[in-house]
């Protein structure tokens, strides 16, 4: 895979330093009766199977370091938002999730990891997306994220589609067609929880441009051949009325559980939800397909940075943090997380039980054949604009505005927030 790196500088005002609150807890918030408790900015949702993973693993700690409390704070509304507000003020995590970032956005807060003992295990996938130039990389990964498209694989059989031949546009289209036929929503997504709707944007953007165009983007020139291209299938898709319904008023759990019962066909987020869609639907029968290209380039699937977390360098309880990494780094610990999340780990070396997405894993992922493209807003986008993505394409899949709306509202986003960088 090919991307072009760029360091982003994040400015801020002391003035936002109250803001900082939307954040609970305290980074290195004290000792009661000399115990130290950190705080570890979680960005996951409090009922999720991998919040619940992170905090058993938390406590698992506690009980061997009775001296040491990890407050393990689940995602709050704007997690990106808040974090900016906490560089800007200086005042940070003990630890925290990266989501994707822990290079081009945090690496100058965070302590570098290359001397830890487990470092030589780093997956080698994740080196373009998680080392700089001197090889320094900034946090544990405890997964590698590898994504597609999540199917209902009860549903693909009785239309009769085989998952391994949808790696054209137009085979996927004909086959959201034949759900649509037969009564099953093709696609779900959600303008409530509104990643959703970012992702189906970043998925397709990736087969929507190719690699010269990306660089292009990257390096500060507006391509909107792609993004013209990417909102027009949307369009497309969203006049055939191929996404659910209740699109507005979606949330995870709601998408999680129509995956799992056969409602609906495809989704486009990560492999996570999987585990929670077993929790509503035990017997689910899913799996995950590479993403067909939109400008009939191969297919693809998306990876790099999973779940990533990283310890404040600055931090008055750095040490204690660091103890911490090393011990979610261990084998049983890294790999129990790991399948927990659906994915890979982020280590070499680690088993991991991937359950339902085993079969996917080894016929897209292991054998190397499909080709893996970063997350397209982290390669190629100025910070910032993943909120651009979710708003217009919320807007495209209701209907609020039009492709050329959408086009022009990138171009004039990418511009402001490209000259803040």
């Amino acid at each position: 895979m090919t991307s072009q790196r760029r360091k982003t500088t994040l400015m801020g005002a002391a003035g936002l330093t109250i803001a900082a609150l939307a954040l609970s807890g305290c980074s290195g918030s004290g000792d009661d009766g000399g115990q130290v408790t950190l705080e570890l900015q979680s960005a996951m949702g409090e009922d999720t199977p991998r919040f619940e993973a992170l905090s058993a693993l938390a406590q698992a700690y506690e009980d061997e370091n009775p001296d040491v409390k990890i407050d393990v704070v689940p995602m709050g509304k704007d997690y990106e938002g808040d974090m900016k507000v906490r560089m800007a003020s200086g005042d940070l995590p003990d630890l925290w999730a990266t989501h994707g970032w822990s290079l081009l956005r945090y690496s100058e807060f965070l302590e570098p990891l290359q001397e830890q003992p487990w470092a030589d295990e780093l997956n080698p996938v994740l080196d373009t997306t998680m080392k700089n130039d001197d090889g320094e990389f900034f946090a544990l990964p405890l997964t590698t994220d590898v994504a597609g498209i999540l199917y209902n694989q009860k549903v693909l059989s009785d239309l009769g589609v085989d998952p391994a031949s949808l790696g054209t546009i137009d085979a996927f289209d004909a086959a959201l067609g034949k759900a649509k036929d037969a009564g099953v929503v093709p696609i779900s997504s959600s303008g409530k929880d509104d990643w959703f709707a970012g992702n189906v944007a970043d998925w397709l953007a990736s087969g929507s441009y190719d690699e010269s165009e990306s660089d292009e983007l990257a390096g500060g020139t507006f391509v909107d051949s792609g993004f013209e291209a990417m909102y027009s299938k949307i369009e497309e898709w969203a006049q055939a009325d191929y996404f659910n319904p209740d699109f507005s008023a979606a949330t995870s759990d709601d998408i999680a559980t129509a995956l799992g019962q056969g409602t609906t066909a495809f989704v486009m987020i990560q492999n996570n939800l999987v585990l929670s869609a077993q929790q509503f639907v035990p017997d689910a029968e899913l799996g995950f397909i590479p993403v067909p290209a939109v400008n009939g380039d191969p297919e693809y699937l998306i990876g790099g940075e999973g779940v990533a977390l990283g310890a404040w360098r600055d931090g008055e309880n750095k040490e204690q943090a660091l103890d911490f990494l090393n011990f979610l780094a261990q084998p049983e610990n890294i790999g129990d997380f790991a399948g927990q999340d659906g994915n890979p780990a982020g280590l070499t070396g680690v088993d991991v039980d991937l359950g339902a997405l085993a079969d996917s894993y080894d016929q897209f992922f292991t054998p190397g054949d499909v080709r893996m493209v970063p997350y397209f807003d982290r390669a190629y986008l100025p910070n910032g604009m993943w909120n651009t993505l979710i708003s217009t394409t919320s807007g495209i899949v209701t209907g609020q505005t039009d492709v050329d709306a959408a086009v022009s509202q990138v171009k004039a986003d990418y511009g402001t927030l490209y000259g803040q960088q």
